[in-house]
């Protein structure tokens, strides 16, 4: 895509609202999986190790703006929202090795048939076959689509009763066999779809991404975000739509709804320098997002506290707990064991009481223990300790040369 796109002169098209919005990414999205259309990707570096057991085909027709795949672990249990020919879910399979395992899902019929049809292929080659894929939309994860035109198949809709009786199928369908359960991936990838979706399921999108995750799961989600808000009459425009451009999420927009529906810990991992493409003075970039959802549990007082590194004079967590640099601040069992890992663990020191507190006779954690932690608190009323250095001065480093 050109650096900017000229408008002048065009008519508007109807609004791609609902259906209109479905109809124009699923017959781009056909084509484009038939034959490669540069202009619905950003130029992305992928890890050159995974792709060269991938079919010419799986990388000519990839459509992404990122590469949320890099912060998948090995045992992953992954879901790719908009999976598309499967570039990232087969990236996403090396990664996790034969003890994970990987679900793609994608409402795109052409897509899902390019996915699969090198499916076994590259399965030999990596020596396991851990990646499957589903035909479903992306903000109703528990429906599975394919299951329920079987149904209807066996079921045509002929009246508004059968229309009924086609509603309360699907709802038992959710319920009772849901197509991806509550809680059952550690990690929701997406590559350039979310954008896709229209503004009047976005809610129900994110809500989707979070029921789907366990506790303690991450979204990773790269995406088109622009600078300011799209004009009605550039978001009214199918080509716009279902090229990736006049649905992108504002920024901050962007990262509010993943606060919305509850995850936490939410990070930029990166953000395009230059714009991918410019429309009457707006940008738009590829963005990657990382969240994560958070363990529920009652948050105890075990005399933990943290310490901020820097190189703010202090930070503010979402919560709106103020952590000054260099101060023990006094934190819940819940915050110490989530300060703990990604992505706090580098920006935070964790600091444990001398004495550990039993969490069976616990307080829980109260907004007056918020504040600065005492030092008695931390190292106990009686800690009475000396420790002089030995010979070495310091101890000594791990790897016996000296420190001093």
């Amino acid at each position: 895509m050109s650096d900017l796109v000229q408008l002048d002169g065009q008519q508007p098209h109807s609004e791609p609202t609902g259906q209109h919005v479905e109809q124009a990414v699923r017959e781009r999205y056909s084509a484009a999986s038939r034959e490669r259309e540069a202009s619905l990707c950003c130029p992305v570096q992928y890890d050159g190790r995974y792709l060269a057991i991938l079919p010419d085909e799986l990388i000519e027709r990839d459509y992404g703006c990122g590469d949320p795949s890099r912060y998948v672990r090995e045992g992953d249990r992954v879901l790719d929202l908009g999976s598309g020919g499967g570039k990232i879910c087969y990236i996403a399979s090396q990664i996790v090795g034969s003890s994970g395992c990987v679900i793609g899902v994608d409402m795109n019929d052409d897509m899902l048939a390019l996915a699969r049809r090198h499916r076994q292929t590259i399965a030999e080659r990596i020596g396991w076959d851990n990646v499957a894929f589903h035909k479903g939309r992306i903000q109703d994860l528990a429906l599975d689509l394919e299951r329920f035109e079987d149904w209807l198949a066996e079921h045509p809709i002929r009246d508004a009763n059968g229309w009924l009786l086609a509603q309360q199928q699907a709802d038992l369908m959710r319920r009772q066999t849901p197509m991806i359960a509550d809680g059952s991936v550690d990690v929701v990838l997406s590559n350039c779809v979310l954008n896709l979706v229209s503004p009047g399921d976005r809610q129900m999108l994110f809500e989707e991404l979070f029921r789907t995750l366990a506790p303690g799961g991450r979204a990773v989600i790269s995406d088109i975000v622009c600078d300011e808000v799209v004009p009605q009459r550039l978001r009214d425009d199918p080509e716009l739509w279902s090229g990736c451009i006049s649905g992108a999420f504002v920024e901050e927009e962007f990262l509010n709804a993943f606060l919305v529906a509850g995850f936490e810990g939410i990070e930029i991992v990166s953000r395009q320098a230059e714009p991918w493409a410019t429309i009457e003075g707006i940008e738009f970039r590829s963005m990657t997002v990382r969240a994560w959802k958070p363990v529920e549990d009652e948050p105890l007082d075990l005399n933990q506290a943290v310490v901020y590194r820097g190189p703010w004079a202090a930070v503010v967590d979402e919560e709106g707990n103020l952590i000054p640099r260099g101060e023990r601040t006094a934190v819940s069992s819940v915050d110490a064991r989530r300060f703990a890992r990604e992505p706090y663990a580098e920006q935070l020191v964790l600091i444990e009481p001398h004495t550990p507190v039993d969490p069976a006779t616990a307080e829980p954690f109260r907004g007056e223990h918020q504040g600065t932690r005492s030092l008695a608190e931390i190292k106990g009323q009686d800690f009475r300790l000396t420790s002089l250095p030995g010979d070495s001065c310091c101890g000594g480093s791990a790897d016996g040369s000296s420190c001093c």
